[in-house]
């Protein structure tokens, strides 16, 4: 029984769905219903591999009859051209769940290797690399699975388990105190983070025991001022201009963490493919 979030076996289910439809014409014309095949799936560049266990549920949903072996480890640092599992099994499933299975571990890959740059970046700094809700609509969950498997964290997985009190909130609430205030009126017992546009909303911010505060957009020099006038009081979160370009200057002001949307909706897909032998016709 593999430990993967049901939400990842439902987004398995409808890519299965959207790929193969009535069934594999093409497999399903030409390969024997007997014939078996095995495989290997192959890094086609260096970085970090990320949800071979995924790709392996997709093979699995597909039939049960494959046999997948994982060859690195989740978050292992891989090389062009290395093996990272091996697959054997009937011949049209194995062509059948090809696709789909690379799509996620590429992905998740992706996502995982672009994930520790970022943490190497600020090596030796108190900033954590977080993700944000920026991710692909019904892959949320495989999307911050990468990042942890990159070396990330997560930040709030949705809307609904954390409270993020952002410039809108306070717009229409009209100010940050009256913000907070009914948000603490709610009684939901969820963390509450508010962001911070200016110095003096960081003061603000400050002044109702808010544990958590975003600095949006704002320059080094302010970040740096917010950390001193936080002085430990509240922890400070970096957001946006993120970049690997930017990540080790931000973290060196002394935030506590910084966020990149970047994680998740800017990482290239990782190339793996998966090369077949048959075995049996």
């Amino acid at each position: 029984m593999d430990n993967l979030h049901p939400d990842i076996h439902e987004a398995i289910r409808r890519a299965l769905a959207e790929d193969i439809g009535g069934g594999d014409a093409t497999s399903d014309s030409i390969l024997p219903a007997n014939a078996r095949m095995s495989g290997q799936i192959i890094a086609k560049q260096d970085g970090v591999i990320a949800g071979l266990d995924v790709a392996e549920a997709v093979c699995r949903a597909v039939d049960a009859g494959i046999a997948f072996r994982a060859l690195a480890g989740e978050g292992e640092r891989v090389e062009d051209r290395q093996i990272v599992a091996a697959l054997d099994g009937p011949a049209r499933s194995l062509l059948t769940a090809e696709r789909t299975a690379l799509n996620f571990l590429g992905r998740m890959s992706g996502i995982a290797t672009l994930t520790r740059q970022f943490v190497e970046a600020v090596a030796g700094t108190r900033a954590v690399i977080l993700d944000t809700r920026k991710t692909a609509p019904g892959l949320r969950m495989a999307d911050k699975l990468a990042v942890l498997r990159g070396g990330g964290q997560n930040h709030r997985i949705g809307l609904y388990d954390m409270i993020l009190i952002k410039d809108n909130h306070i717009d229409f609430a009209g100010s940050i105190t009256e913000a907070v205030t009914r948000a603490r009126a709610a009684n939901s017992g969820l963390e509450i983070e508010v962001e911070a546009r200016s110095l003096d909303h960081v003061r603000e911010a400050l002044a109702l025991g808010v544990g958590r505060i975003l600095l949006d957009n704002m320059s080094l020099e302010t970040m740096r001022e917010a950390v001193h006038i936080t002085a430990g009081r509240a922890k400070l979160e970096a957001s946006g201009n993120v970049s690997l370009e930017t990540v080790r200057a931000i973290a060196e002001t002394g935030v506590d963490y910084i966020s990149s949307g970047a994680l998740t909706h800017s990482a290239k897909v990782f190339d793996v493919s998966l090369d077949f032998v048959q075995t049996s016709r």
